[in-house]
């Protein structure tokens, strides 16, 4: 009877304790710490209001909260986690300790988590966007899908899933599926930015390039004419043959913002409207800009432009040059030709054109080949 008493006692006063705790707090003094976005100080005042062990949920609850406004995660962290063993089916409790692991740059932890939450609620939307930037991140372009399907499935309108769905859709060539999540996203949103972004993504892909340069022009009007943007217009034009629009586009880019792609569909679109030396000067700038296997065909397109002013030997240097990143069967003919046609210079013409067919020509060149063989002859005599 005397340990009944006792014990009945005790959990009196454990209880008198936990309400004396909750009612220690001065709310006023919390509110403000909250409003004025200083959760350090908040943390600390509620550290010393309720010293340890504190077995309370709800004060666990602004423990924790607390702790991760304050960006004290190990913290917040063991709080959580406390909540978590006293009632594993907290479901917001699970959510908090995903999102504090992934600010810890614990993705695995964080994932562990989520898929958690996932067993016990399969609409949860958030979970599957969150697992599919897990997976992404991860390298996981299947779980990345599945993840993404998913979201997308439960709210179809959500920019960014629909944008990251319809950007992998691309990469995987699955043009339709990327046209459908975007056509619904759009619909709900058309001058979201992220979206219009996918879509020209999408469109560029496609080679679609009237909506591309429509998609780009609009992204421009809302604002984002960042280098990307600049540059897709810029090749928009190139293959919608509005040349002068092209490097008008290209000419807005700064000298930090332009690159190989600029400058050689620059040079490109120079060529076609028989502006030489422009092409050569921006060819020479991809050259420049340029690590690529490309190089050996900017050359190739500089000695054309060369070769097109008559100036036949700086356009022999660059097919050299040319040949030195890749020896292309092509370039052999057209050095044969200049020194054949141009130069009649037949020895050096008859070496380039045994050359050329002793190099495997594709194909496609076999009437080059033909005419090669009987310029051999020819000038063999």
């Amino acid at each position: 009877m005397k340990r009944l008493i006792l014990s009945v006692l005790l959990v009196f006063c454990l209880s008198l304790s936990t309400n004396a705790q909750q009612a220690a707090v001065n709310d006023s003094l919390l509110l403000d710490y909250y409003q004025n976005q200083r959760f350090a100080e908040a943390a600390d005042y509620l550290k010393n209001t309720y010293p340890e062990p504190v077995t309370n949920i709800k004060v666990l609850s602004k423990l924790a909260y607390t702790s991760q406004m304050a960006a004290r995660l190990p913290d917040a962290e063991a709080y959580y986690q406390r909540m978590y063993s006293a009632d594993s089916t907290n479901i917001p409790v699970l959510f908090s300790l995903g999102a504090i692991n992934l600010r810890r740059g614990n993705n695995l932890k964080a994932e562990v988590y989520y898929k958690m939450i996932s067993l016990k609620d399969t609409t949860n939307f958030l979970v599957y966007k969150q697992l599919g930037k897990i997976c992404l991140d991860k390298g996981d372009m299947n779980g990345t899908l599945i993840n993404l399907q998913k979201a997308n499935k439960i709210n179809p309108a959500e920019p960014d899933v629909a944008s990251d769905l319809s950007d992998l859709y691309v990469t995987l060539k699955q043009f339709t599926a990327a046209e459908t999540v975007l056509d619904t996203a759009i619909t709900h949103d058309s001058e979201n930015i992220v979206l219009l972004q996918s879509l020209l993504k999408l469109t560029y892909s496609q080679g679609k390039f009237e909506q591309a340069k429509n998609t780009c022009l609009k992204l421009i009007q809302l604002g984002s004419g960042s280098e990307f943007i600049l540059t897709k217009l810029g090749v928009a034009y190139y293959n919608l043959k509005n040349y002068s629009c092209s490097v008008e586009t290209f000419a807005q880019l700064s000298p930090m913002e332009q690159s190989e792609t600029s400058f050689y569909i620059a040079a490109l679109a120079y060529k076609a409207l028989k502006d030489q030396p422009k092409a050569i000067e921006n060819l020479n700038n991809a050259i420049d800009a340029g690590i690529s296997p490309n190089i050996g065909d900017y050359y190739i397109e500089m000695a054309d432009s060369y070769e097109t002013r008559k100036q036949y030997k700086r356009a022999i240097v660059a097919y050299q040059k040319g040949l030195q990143f890749k020896e292309k069967p092509i370039t052999f003919y057209l050095l044969a030709t200049i020194y054949d046609q141009d130069l009649k210079n037949k020895k050096l013409a008859l070496q380039y054109y045994k050359k050329y067919m002793q190099s495997k020509p594709p194909v496609k060149e076999q009437k080059f080949v033909a005419y090669s063989r009987s310029r051999v002859t020819q000038l063999a005599n």
